[in-house]
């Protein structure tokens, strides 16, 4: 599946950036716990903050294909900003598509320049995997909505400016799930600290609380009782941005074990000689490029208006790809690989996040089956 002209360029200018300037970032950033906002303004000056904004707003808007190589790409330089992109995309996207007319103009010119950033705000501490579960309310008042809650596994907790909430108008409905724009300076929302995380360690995870928090009646982005079914709209985007992202981490880990193996010797030759070593190269090469082209055709699929099953499929194979590839790389690199000084360590904690997020590896076995099935 060749890439056009077009997206070939972008490609390659994304692809520079993340060796020049994301990559040597990753270590120091996952050490710290720090996100690297020189490399986020990197990003918007690239229009990459803009990705999913439509262009009468000041934006990119990529088509799926050229979003995927994108998170590919800059998930090669480190996966916490790939991840942080692809959930201020997730937000706009969401405002792009469901917000009035005056939301879109107050929020998408800024988002597409990178701030504020945005993050999305489905998961709580009780309601994973399955959102219907939730217990956070809207509670409408006049021409006010009022919400009270807590919401968990929020990527872009502190740095967000925006968040795309998810709140049930009625606590005990299922049926009441809707959507609203929170502005992130409004009084009564709190930002938990960070998590201390396995992997991922740059990107800021946090929880919020909300206690009492007004928002004005506009802000609500879906009707009410709409906000489930575009989500996973939404989430199908998200799905073939972690499956390319996927791809991107195993590719750079696929990198390092490939050059370690050229220059490691041991008994009088390079370890790459070795036939063990060499079919664990080769099935890295193979699963990484079945991964990249299920994710592209799922991209493509997006872009015709319908993914849901290829989407699943790409995110399932890309992310247990992502940590075969990462273990794999660790035992080439043995005792060098299992060392916090290395990158392949780095690599190997971030990939475990790539079956988890974004829907569980369980959870896209359980979409990809019903839709055989059917």
């Amino acid at each position: 599946m060749e890439l056009t002209d077009e997206q070939a360029a972008v490609r390659d200018v994304v692809r520079e950036f993340a060796r020049e300037e994301i990559r040597p970032t990753a270590l120091e950033a996952d050490q710290r716990q720090e996100f690297p906002e020189d490399v986020w303004d990197g990003l918007a000056e690239l229009d990459l903050t803009s990705l999913t904004v439509p262009e009468a707003y000041g934006g990119y808007d990529a088509d799926p294909v050229t979003a995927a190589v994108v998170n590919e790409e800059v998930a090669y330089g480190a996966l916490a900003v790939a991840t942080a992109l692809s959930v201020h995309s997730l937000a706009t996207s969401c405002i792009a598509e469901f917000g009035s007319e005056d939301l879109k103009e107050r929020w998408l010119p800024d988002m597409a320049e990178g701030r504020p950033v945005g993050a999305f705000a489905l998961s709580e501490p009780h309601a994973g995997s399955n959102p219907a579960e939730m217990s956070t309310e809207a509670r409408r008042e006049g021409d006010e909505y009022v919400i009270n809650g807590e919401k968990q596994w929020i990527t872009n907790g502190k740095r967000a400016g925006v968040y795309v909430l998810f709140a049930k108008t009625d606590r005990d409905d299922p049926s009441t799930v809707t959507q609203f724009l929170v502005p992130g300076d409004v009084d009564g929302l709190s930002v938990g600290e960070k998590e201390d995380k396995l992997g991922l360690r740059a990107s800021d995870t946090t929880s919020l609380t909300f206690d009492d928090v007004r928002i004005p009646a506009e802000n609500r982005l879906t009707e009410e009782g709409r906000g489930l079914s575009a989500a996973f709209h939404i989430l199908t985007g998200g799905r073939i941005a972690i499956a390319a992202q996927s791809v991107g981490l195993a590719q750079c880990a696929m990198d390092e074990a490939l050059e370690y193996s050229e220059e490691r010797e041991q008994f009088d030759q390079p370890i790459g000689e070795f036939q063990s070593i060499r079919h664990k190269l080769a099935e890295m090469a193979t699963r990484i490029k079945a991964s990249r082209l299920l994710t592209r055709e799922a991209a493509r699929e997006r872009a015709s208006g319908s993914a849901g099953l290829t989407a699943s499929m790409a995110k399932y194979f890309a992310s247990e790809t992502a940590m075969h590839v990462t273990n794999e790389a660790v035992q080439i690199h043995g005792g060098y690989g299992y060392v916090t000084e290395g990158e392949v360590e780095r690599l190997y904690r971030d990939a475990k996040i790539t079956e988890i997020y974004e829907g569980t590896t369980e959870v896209q076995k359980k979409v990809i089956a019903r839709h055989l099935l059917e």
